[in-house]
């Protein structure tokens, strides 16, 4: 989000409520409807911002 210049209010503005954005502060899970609206509003793919950690 700060390479792109996206603030949370855009995030907001654009479709991701505050529910959704609570869990992408905390890791946790969110749909793939989410993901799809975060690559459009960042412009990038979901292996930009998706990370499987797999110890856990």
């Amino acid at each position: 989000m700060k390479n792109k210049n996206i603030t949370q209010y855009k995030l907001l503005k654009s479709g991701i409520d505050n529910k959704t954005l609570d869990s992408l502060k905390k890791g946790k899970n969110v749909t793939l409807n989410t993901v799809e609206k975060l690559c459009r509003i960042l412009d990038c793919e979901p292996n930009d911002i998706v990370k499987f950690d797999y110890d856990e």
